[in-house]
């Protein structure tokens, strides 16, 4: 049922595993991988039956008595081997990065748990950048006398791709002794024109283990002889040397198997790894080579496959460690419902399955093109970046932008609360983009008209196209011209502040303040009547890019204000009085006509452009509050206002919405319909509704903020069947928008509301956060034990 079942996914970056693998593998629950992602960022689909991944052989007295590929799909190739396992026997449970397969055998009094561990830890930028991932099979005898057990891994030398008929493609075994432990298997040796790799199948040896391997075989026909060779003894031929290498038009493939006794009523264990090493890498232009991070510890010559199987085969058991350690609190609050552990952790996928890459800075490499920080522009090479890499994750599947900002905005929360580095090497690099410019004009598919590609002193829509040159061309979006946008500058501004207030970098908010002044100096000149609020300009200018709206309104006018109040405070912060009474003054006119503009004394309204529907009830209006709650500020005297916008959205948008069953909807009439005026408006996103429900939290609504984001868990992850591809959104028909997509990892905001709901704000908050936040202004304010999841039959 879960196919796309993210082993841990390896892949392309596993960063979280950080992201660095590059291959992706998606292993599903019926065995075998499904998603591909071995060039950065372009994602392919394809089953590869003989990447079925695992089999198993029982043998009794000498006597192979069960031999069965646990996989339920019979494939129209590879008929002689046995497919079809009834998935009824097996279960699936996953708590990202870790996930368990749980095979009772038919009639064998035997159940086979299948336990897979990738590094994906919190705060760990060496072990979490590694492309491997280890599977534990545990065995367990239920009868009355011995079994010999042999579990074989097999894998084609490629992904189900064109380039695997290519041709030169080869493989060989290894055996690899270090430090008193050895691991051996064969490595897949992918040889195509770019962005060559190497797979690796391994095991790691023991004094009661067999460990046999077939260095190739070919994966079309019936492939009986494989079959036969395992059935005959439980173990492979084992030959010596390395596989010529494939003819055009051929594939190639490789096994690899372990046995060992497994006593009656006894367990045993058995331990494999994959690993995938590709150091080095180019993009779509293939203009520039990049390095993985992987590499600063395991080198770049694309050799790596051994020593990261070894490594990975002596460490998981520290990595699993590390992640329970990281995990048991939340798991053992039992305040919290089991359906939010499990969104909590398994939406972390796409932490690494987001096309994500993470490399090194390049030596020659210039982040502001420069303009060096004298002149408002950064260092040349920030000291994180170059310590802890660049990092880079698509807005989805498939909408392929890398770092798209104004959906990072909500993603984020994942990245600053586990790889707080990584968070601050992004803004680094969003930072150096903000200042350089590419004046290429070109069309715009929404208006018709042409722009400059990049204009300076704007925040950029992404950070390229991976199938371009991401990092020197930026804004592969191509549907409204951004410049315009006005919501990305101010998304800047408020990550800014709420990464200083959670990491309390100094330097990082001292290199962030000219940009900051340079971004919100940009959004001035939406204030066209000097009122001291921005207005939006007739057409959907921001993160809702089909839906128009005009004049003040609630979104946008609440980042402008809340990126206002963060200013005062970084300006107090820095001892810049002059910059503070601008933002000073300023915010105190925009929150006057803010809230004359826009509050109806339930909410604020859609927009202020006197329109039929600019009365409707956005689900997002509290969007600037919510940030400024993550950044420990906003907890004014207007806090009422905030309560009561909250209530109306969660009495009409989710109650209202669905029977109160699927989250809120975008858009909500003020009469309890869905607003259906754009192609967004009748939408749930599920990344803004984790958002929300953060929010409520926040303001003490802790009932209604999980019965919110409940909504949208159990939609996608029960009723929707999408587990691991989450969407971007989805209506009320169960139609969905954009599989596997960013926003989502916004629940982690919700984890941060609920830690900072169990301390006492006010003791924890810094006097000069008080004296701020004590003025008599009051819209800066006002905007201001283990738990199975996702258990079920195959």
């Amino acid at each position: 049922i879960i196919t796309s079942l993210m082993l841990l996914l390896v892949v392309d970056t596993k960063v979280l595993h950080l992201v660095e693998s590059e291959e992706e593998p998606s292993p599903g629950v019926g065995g075998g991988f499904c998603r591909w992602q071995l060039n950065p960022g372009m994602y392919h689909y394809k089953t590869v039956p003989a990447n079925r991944y695992f089999t198993v052989c029982l043998r009794r007295a000498g006597q192979t008595v069960y031999q069965q590929v646990l996989s339920v799909e019979r494939p129209p190739t590879l008929q002689g081997w046995n497919w079809g396992y009834c998935g009824e026997y097996a279960f699936y449970h996953a708590l990202y990065p870790r996930a368990w397969t749980v095979y009772h055998l038919p009639g064998q009094d035997v159940t086979l748990t299948c336990r897979q561990v990738s590094p994906v830890i919190p705060h760990d930028y060496q072990d979490s950048s590694l492309p491997v991932a280890v599977f534990l099979w545990d065995i367990e005898n239920k009868n009355d006398y011995d079994l010999e057990v042999s579990i074989m891994f097999t894998m084609v030398n490629g992904s189900g791709h064109k380039d695997d008929k290519s041709g030169g493609h080869w493989n060989e075994p290894f055996h690899l002794e270090k430090d008193g432990d050895a691991v051996s298997g064969v490595l897949l040796h992918h040889c195509p024109a770019v962005n060559p790799y190497t797979l690796c199948i391994a095991a790691r040896e023991k004094a009661d283990r067999e460990v046999s391997h077939q260095t190739a075989f070919s994966p079309k026909g019936t492939c009986s002889a494989l079959w036969n060779d395992l059935i005959t003894d439980g173990r492979l031929d084992s030959p010596t040397g390395s596989s010529p290498p494939t003819a055009k038009g051929d594939k190639v493939a490789a096994a690899l198997a372990v046995g060992c006794t497994v006593p009656a009523q006894s367990h045993n264990m058995l331990e494999f790894c994959l690993a995938w090493d590709m150091p080095k890498i180019t993009f779509g232009s293939r203009e520039r080579e990049h390095i993985r991070r992987y590499t600063r510890y395991f080198g770049a010559r694309g050799a790596a496959s051994p020593a990261l199987s070894h490594y990975a085969l002596t460490h998981y058991r520290q990595w699993e460690k590390s992640i329970e350690e990281w995990q048991r609190p939340i798991l053992q609050d039992s305040s919290l419902p089991s359906w939010y552990k499990s969104a909590l952790f398994n939406e972390l996928y796409f932490i690494v399955d987001g096309g994500t890459v993470w490399t090194e800075l390049p030596e020659d490499a210039d982040v502001s093109g420069g303009l060096r920080s004298e002149n408002g522009g950064l260092p040349a090479q920030p000291a994180v970046i170059k310590e802890y890499g660049r990092f880079a994750y698509l807005e989805g599947q498939e909408y392929r932008m890398y770092n798209t900002y104004d959906v990072h905005f909500y993603a984020s929360f994942a990245l600053i609360m586990l790889w707080p580095k990584l968070a601050l090497s992004v803004q680094y690099d969003i930072a150096g983009s903000v200042v350089q410019q590419d004046p290429t004009e070109r069309l715009h598919l929404m208006s018709g008209r042409c722009s400059p590609v990049k204009t300076r002193n704007v925040v950029p829509h992404d950070i390229g196209d991976p199938d371009d040159e991401p990092w020197q061309r930026v804004n592969a979006y191509l549907i409204h011209d951004t410049a315009d946008w006005k919501d990305l500058n101010l998304k800047f501004v408020l990550q800014v502040y709420r990464d200083f207030h959670l990491t309390q970098d100094r330097q990082y908010l001292q290199d962030m303040w000219p940009i900051c002044q340079a971004v919100m100096e940009s959004e001035m000149k939406f204030d066209l009547d000097g009122d001291g609020l921005i207005e939006n300009s007739g057409y959907a200018d921001q993160t809702y890019d089909g839906w128009t709206v005009t004049g003040p309104s609630a979104y946008c006018g609440g980042l402008w204000l809340a990126s206002l109040c963060v200013m005062c405070k970084m300006a107090i912060l820095l001892d810049n009085k002059e910059m503070y009474q601008l933002y000073r003054s300023t915010l105190d006119k925009g929150s006057t006509a803010f809230d004359k503009l826009l509050w109806n004394g339930k909410y604020y309204n859609y927009d202020s452009s006197g329109r039929d529907l600019s009365n409707s009830v956005m689900s997002d209006q509290c969007a600037g509050h919510w940030f400024l709650r993550a950044s420990g500020l906003g907890d004014g005297e207007f806090k009422e206002k905030i309560r009561s916008a909250l209530k109306s959205v969660y009495e009409l948008n989710v109650m209202s919405f669905a029977g109160g069953h699927m989250g809120a909807v975008n858009g909500m009439r003020p009469e309890g319909v869905p607003d259906r005026s754009s192609v967004q408006s009748d939408e749930v996103w599920i990344g803004v509704v984790y958002g929300l429900a953060a929010t409520m939290i926040h303001e003490g609504m802790l009932t209604e903020g999980l019965r919110t984001a409940e909504g949208c868990y159990r939609t996608v992850w029960e009723q929707l069947g999408m587990a691991f591809q989450t969407p971007e959104a989805y209506c009320e028909k169960s139609i969905y928008r954009s599989l596997a997509y960013m926003r989502p990892l916004s629940i982690w905001a919700m984890q941060l509301a609920l830690n900072a709901s169990q301390r006492d704000q006010t003791t924890l908050r810094p006097p000069v956060v008080q004296q701020l936040y004590c003025t008599s202004t009051p819209s800066c304010a006002a905007t201001s034990g283990h738990v199975s999841h996702t258990e079920r039959p195959l």
